[in-house]
């Protein structure tokens, strides 16, 4: 009986759905499918979860302001989201949308798991940040502004649900010290144990129904409160696995005791609080299995300046993926910009990206590998001979460019990752200038020695198509293809794929024109 493969499941934050979506959003996709087609290549049983969050009072006024039914703004909205992840090629198993009914179904049950002695009523007044969702501290405030929204938030005052999340101070700060809750990178961490040691302060979960204009998900119970966005959208990471499906306990096809709990969340660095405190809380209270890894990016900007439509330098990703390509975004965004830090975004700095490391890194190696077989090999992939010295350093070298590749996406430094390949495209550079195979074609004596070039040649540009298949899927399939593969890279075990001789011989190789033309 063959053993089931290792589970994995992988999921975004679930964007608002107020305004349409700009680079960060891609950014944020394209990380998860890196995570996610990478398990996949391990031989993984993967599910990878997005979607959108149409129950913030964010998204109520923008409907408010274009006149239109909240309904109506966040089905448009969603779809754009949806439209995005096509475009990008993203390999989501599933959409989930919170105004939908199996999320209020899940979301209820999950409150009403909660113990009871930790969800109260009382009245509050605090001040409170429409942008964020959130109630901020006056020490938190910078000059009086929301430190991420730089907008003064509004003073509220009115009774509603809270969580008691004083209780959870000492659980949480054990989980995350002692790496059971695994926050990436580390100075998020540090920050989330610095703030749990500062003392927390129970939240509120709900709202009501009059500011929330009978908007959301109802209150077990309550029907003059909805849900606090918080509760209600974090929910989302249970829901999209039927989390409350009448009988799924039965169903054996059941999302949840499949996938959960997740293995890593990925979200912006602006709601880590929410993910790496209030989410493990609000399951411990329901007495859930809690996620294993938060991964933490950080944002783009626009020559230092946070991206905004009102300040004229907001980035389409549609209009990136229309101009450049898709295969060039997704490169871009893997390679140029950094996992955790911020990172500044320009046209300029792509264009010399995609010159470099494309159109006269990989595309320009690939190009040269296949015209020299196609001029000196008749074509067709040969059987490895007399392979010397300097072919088993550049076995050696790809071997240590895979190990370092798998430890480098295992810590989600996708960056790194993608510097590693290309590590891999200067070792055959240099191979090629070493050996000079123009050269050895001019001497009889040297054939054999050549045919070992030709297939060192074929088989590193084979491995790099192996590695460049998570970030890179349509670039990886067409390279195998044009060395005469009938499979594309995930086709194939990884553990096959690392091993050197893959390429069997009499394989038709086929050169075409340039993976990457110049711009």
């Amino acid at each position: 009986m063959t053993a089931e493969p290792p589970r994995f499941y992988a999921t975004t934050s679930i964007p608002y759905v107020n305004g349409r979506p700009h680079i960060g959003h891609a950014l944020e996709f394209i990380q998860t499918d890196l995570i996610a087609r990478f398990q996949r290549q391990l031989g993984k049983d993967v599910f990878f979860l997005t979607g959108t969050d149409d129950n913030s009072l964010k998204n109520v006024r923008a409907a408010e302001k274009e006149g239109i039914s909240t309904q109506e703004l966040v089905d448009r909205n969603s779809q754009r989201f949806v439209e995005l992840l096509r475009a990008l090629e993203i390999t989501n198993d599933d959409f989930i949308r919170t105004a939908g009914p199996r999320h209020f179904r899940g979301v209820q049950k999950l409150w009403s798991a909660c113990n009871p002695d930790d969800i109260y009523k009382k009245t509050y007044r605090g001040l409170y940040c429409v942008g964020c969702e959130t109630y901020y501290a006056e020490d938190e405030l910078k000059e009086g502004k929301c430190p991420v929204h730089n907008v003064e938030p509004e003073l509220v005052e009115e009774e509603n649900y809270f969580f008691r999340l004083s209780r959870y101070q000492q659980p949480l700060e054990e989980l995350i010290a002692s790496g059971r809750y695994r926050i990436v990178p580390d100075f998020r961490r540090n920050e989330m144990l610095s703030f749990i040691r500062g003392g927390l302060l129970d939240f509120s979960v709900s709202r009501s129904q009059q500011r929330a204009r009978n908007w959301g998900v109802p209150v077990p119970g309550d029907p003059g409160q909805v849900m606090y966005v918080w509760f209600d959208a974090l929910g989302n990471y249970i829901t999209g696995l039927d989390f409350g499906k009448p009988d799924a306990e039965s169903d054996p096809q059941n999302r949840y005791a499949r996938y959960w709990p997740c293995n890593v969340h990925v979200i912006g660095k602006d709601i880590i609080r929410f993910h790496a405190i209030y989410w493990p809380a609000m399951l411990m209270s329901a007495g859930l299995p809690l996620p294993r890894e938060l991964f933490v990016h950080g944002f783009i900007n626009i020559a230092g300046a946070k991206m905004a439509k009102s300040a004229g330098n907001f980035v389409d990703p549609f209009e990136l993926v229309e101009k450049y390509g898709v295969e060039v975004v997704r490169y871009y965004l893997a390679r140029h910009i950094h996992p955790v830090q911020d990172s500044d975004f320009s046209y300029e700095a792509l264009e010399e990206a995609y010159t470099a490391g494309l159109a006269n890194g990989i595309g320009n190696l690939v190009s040269r590998s296949l015209t020299m077989i196609e001029k000196n090999g008749g074509g067709r992939i040969k059987p490895r001979a007399c392979e010397g010295a300097e072919e088993r350093t550049v076995r050696a070298r790809f071997d240590e460019v895979f190990a370092g590749y798998e430890r480098l996406m295992q810590d989600y430094d996708f960056a790194q990752a993608m510097n590693k390949i290309w590590e891999g495209v200067a070792t055959l550079d240099g191979y090629i200038n070493q050996k000079a195979p123009w050269s050895m074609a001019k001497d009889p004596a040297q054939a054999d020695a050549l045919e070992a070039v030709l297939y060192t040649l074929a088989e590193g540009v084979r491995m790099l198509g192996s590695l460049l298949h998570a970030a890179m899927p349509a670039t990886a399939a067409e390279i195998w293809r044009r060395l005469g593969l009938k499979q594309s890279p995930s086709d194939i075990a990884w553990e096959d794929q690392k091993r050197w001789g893959l390429l069997s011989e009499g394989l038709q190789v086929d050169k075409g024109s340039p993976l990457f033309p110049r711009l």
